[in-house]
């Protein structure tokens, strides 16, 4: 318990700050000691908990003209990721989530980025990819976040925007969870009543807080942390 009140500390902070990526801090990190379908359902709740929060802060910075192009095909990947969840046996998902992991680590670690608005063409294979990661891992930001910061320049609209995205991908996610009874569970319930004032406290002191790290730096350490998870979980998996 100490163990995953520190983690969704850390994974909620960041989120505070960024407005992004605690699920993909929190889900790799939890499933090193909880099975992945606690981990997903649970985090599911928290990430939509902390997105109305946030999005409700910066409301009217939010560009719902970039928000909607998104949202058919993520419905569709959410579908196609919980059908994934359900039905796959735990050992190849959680080789898939460190290799994906791992990915957007070395992505991180590297700070790349492109400087150009990219076409909204890209919009499809990005909410596809994200909808069905969300459903399966419940870490789909990546791909949105990706997209968004090559359409988004302004810091404040981008946070808004994507806290917008993931309360609207939040609710699919919960109907398609609730669906196949994955939130049917009590243990997750408990779990979620009692981690939510940790998460609360912790989205609360990340947008106060006055970070002495520039962006890049701050990206490099997420990316640090993400990397050691993926070759936690590739050990894991090994074991299962």
């Amino acid at each position: 318990m100490a163990a995953a009140a520190a983690i969704l500390l850390s994974a909620y902070f960041i989120r505070g700050i960024t407005g992004f990526g605690s699920g993909l801090i929190a889900v790799p990190l939890l499933a090193l000691f909880l099975p992945l379908r606690f981990v997903v359902p649970l985090v599911l709740l928290l990430d939509f908990t902390a997105s109305l929060v946030l999005g409700g802060l910066h409301f009217k910075r939010v560009l719902w003209n970039e928000v909607g192009i998104l949202i058919p095909f993520s419905i569709v990947g959410v579908a196609l990721g919980t059908s994934l969840l359900v039905n796959l046996p735990q050992a190849p998902m959680l080789v898939a989530l460190a290799v994906f992991v791992f990915m957007f680590a070395v992505r991180s670690m590297l700070n790349l980025h492109g400087e150009k608005p990219v076409s909204r063409l890209w919009a499809l294979p990005a909410s596809l990819t994200g909808g069905t990661v969300g459903g399966l891992f419940g870490t789909g930001g990546p791909p949105y976040v990706i997209y968004l910061s090559h359409r988004i320049r302004d810091k404040g609209e981008l946070r808004a925007t994507l806290s917008a995205l993931f309360f609207i991908e939040g609710l699919t996610r919960i109907a398609s969870f609730l669906i196949v009874g994955l939130l049917l569970t009590t243990q997750v319930w408990i779990a979620y009543v009692i981690a939510l004032p940790l998460v609360l406290g912790a989205l609360y002191l990340g947008g106060r807080a006055h970070v002495g790290l520039g962006p890049a730096q701050m990206t490099r350490m997420v990316g640090v942390l993400l990397l050691v998870s993926s070759v936690s979980l590739l050990f894991k998996a090994m074991s299962v």
